[in-house]
């Protein structure tokens, strides 16, 4: 088996299991919106405090698939792994 070749397989691999914290990001986004909308229209004079808790919470939300997908450049792209190999 080529050594190489396996690198950069797995890295492509792990790659793609990096993108999918996108997916987790997502899902959690649109359920804390929705039950936002749910809290605004049981308590309305609560709606500024309600946003911004939500607006915090998605942005923590985003930095973790920014970051996946960050890692996954990084190892497609720049593949610090192939540097052990020569």
């Amino acid at each position: 088996m080529d050594p190489m070749g396996f690198v950069l397989g797995m890295s492509a691999l792990s790659a793609g299991i990096c993108t999918l914290s996108g997916l987790g990001s997502g899902l959690g986004q649109g359920i804390a919106a929705g039950r936002a909308a749910e809290a605004v229209g049981r308590q309305p004079e609560a709606r500024g405090e309600i946003l911004s808790t939500m607006l915090v919470g998605c942005a923590l939300a985003e930095t973790c698939s920014i970051y996946g997908l960050l890692i996954a450049l990084i190892l497609l792209l720049a593949n610090p792994l192939v540097v052990f190999l020569q």
